[in-house]
């Protein structure tokens, strides 16, 4: 899908994108270099990170991988200033580190919700305010990872439903303050996207065939499909649009979601029975 945009889209432009060894957060790291953008990646684990900076160095990127989990602070600070160091200031920016597991809300531990909250709200602001003064001297913007659940309830997902909506007020807050600085800030809520760990996880107890029923385009999206919106996003294509929430989803959360939480408290029920 991202050879439907000019291939100078995003050239020589910088863009960050925690989580982005892998799934959604990859696609999107490859979407922007695909249209000449040079890409930094973070993420908790060297090996996946090394990885993926191959698959961009492939599509002709300078790449910086740091290791760094966006709940440090101190990490996120050097991954940025090693960003502008070797690739010069970021001109987007992707939050992208997420967390997310499927548990009736009385079985999450307060450990289990805190370190969702952690990943997904406190790692986005330390993505953003690390990425400050580098947008504010790009014009640049940021770009947060959110999800349905944020303004449409689903079973046993209280966890990231608190957590997607404190990103999304973020957002808006960004949007708001940072707007007048010329960064602009929005985020996009990808619906069921085929191949993520987050999806194999949801999927376990119901099946893929539920969830292509759910969805009125009546089947997963593929990556590259969320990727190349969120470069849209991130390019001069939407110079004007800032404090934005984008469903990427097929229509999914126009319908709702009560056959995945008929499903998924069947599935718990008949397990805590054996």
């Amino acid at each position: 899908m991202s050879a439907l945009l000019h291939p100078d889209l995003l050239r020589d432009k910088t863009i960050f994108v925690s989580g982005g060894g892998s799934g959604i957060n990859l696609a999107i790291a490859k979407a922007c270099a695909s249209v000449g953008a040079n890409i930094a990646i973070c993420g908790r684990t060297e090996s996946r990170l090394e990885s993926a900076a191959e698959e961009l160095r492939a599509l002709g990127a300078r790449v910086v991988p740091a290791v760094a989990d966006v709940r440090d602070w101190d990490a996120v600070q050097a991954a940025f200033a090693r960003t502008a160091e070797e690739l010069g200031p970021v001109s987007g920016v992707v939050a992208g580190a997420a967390g997310n597991f499927v548990a009736p809300a009385e079985q999450i531990s307060t450990n289990g919700f805190k370190v969702v909250q952690d990943i997904d709200v406190l790692g986005s602001f330390h993505v953003a305010k690390a990425a400050f003064e580098q947008l504010r001297e790009t014009q640049g913007s940021v770009l947060f990872i959110t999800a349905g659940q944020s303004v449409r309830s689903m079973a046993y997902q209280v966890h990231v439903a608190a957590a997607k909506a404190g990103v999304d007020a973020l957002m808006r807050g960004l949007a708001l303050e940072w707007g007048p600085l010329g960064i602009r800030s929005n985020s996009i809520a990808p619906g069921p996207v085929a191949g993520t760990e987050g999806m194999k996880r949801l999927t376990e107890a119901t099946g893929d065939q539920l969830w292509n029923d759910m969805v009125p385009l009546g089947r997963f999206a593929e990556a590259e499909e969320v990727a190349t919106m969120a470069t849209v996003l991130l390019s001069p294509l939407s110079s004007y649009v800032n404090g934005a929430r984008l469903t990427c989803d097929g229509g999914l959360e126009v319908g709702g979601s009560t056959e995945y939480d008929r499903a998924t408290r069947e599935a718990f029920a008949a397990a805590t029975q054996q």
